[in-house]
C-alpha cells in the first residue's frame, strides 16, 4: 500500500512499494485520479472477460446447449465479480487513503455508492 505524507493543502507525495515518490496536488473540486499499480492486471482481466463473454455470444448464436452456456456465464459473471473486487481494494488503498488525508468527504461518499451498486 502507498504510503501518503500530506504535505501541505491538498499537495501530498506517494510512496510506491518499489521506492519511487512522487508529489501531486488536487484542486479542491477536482475528482482524485492517479494510476493504480493493478491497472494493466484489471484490463487484462476485463479483456480476457469480454472475449469469454463473447465465446458465450457465440455458443448462443449456435444453439449449444443452455446447461453450458449457463456454466460458461457464471464463469463471466465470476471474472467480472473478481475484477470488481481487484478495483475495490486498489481505490480503497489509494484514493480511500489520499481522501482521508486530504479530508475529501465526497469519495467516501462516491465510494459508498459505488459499493451499494456494486453489491446487489
Amino acid at each position: 500500500m502507498d504510503k501518503l505524507n500530506r504535505v501541505a493543502g491538498q499537495i501530498h507525495t506517494h510512496s510506491t512499494l518499489d521506492g519511487t515518490e512522487y508529489i501531486h496536488s488536487h484542486k479542491e473540486d477536482c475528482e482524485h485520479k492517479h494510476s493504480h499499480q493493478n491497472t494493466k492486471a484489471v484490463i487484462n482481466r476485463l479483456s480476457r472477460a469480454s472475449g469469454h463473454l463473447e465465446s458465450v455470444k457465440r455458443m448462443v448464436e449456435e444453439g449449444k446447449d443452455c446447461s453450458e452456456v449457463l456454466i460458461q456465464l457464471s464463469a463471466v459473471i465470476a471474472a467480472l465479480n473478481n475484477t470488481g473486487k481487484v478495483i475495490l481494494k486498489d481505490h480503497m488503498e489509494h484514493c480511500i487513503v489520499d481522501a482521508v488525508v486530504s479530508g475529501d468527504k465526497k469519495a467516501i461518499e462516491n465510494l459508498n455508492k459505488a459499493i451499494d451498486s456494486f453489491i446487489k
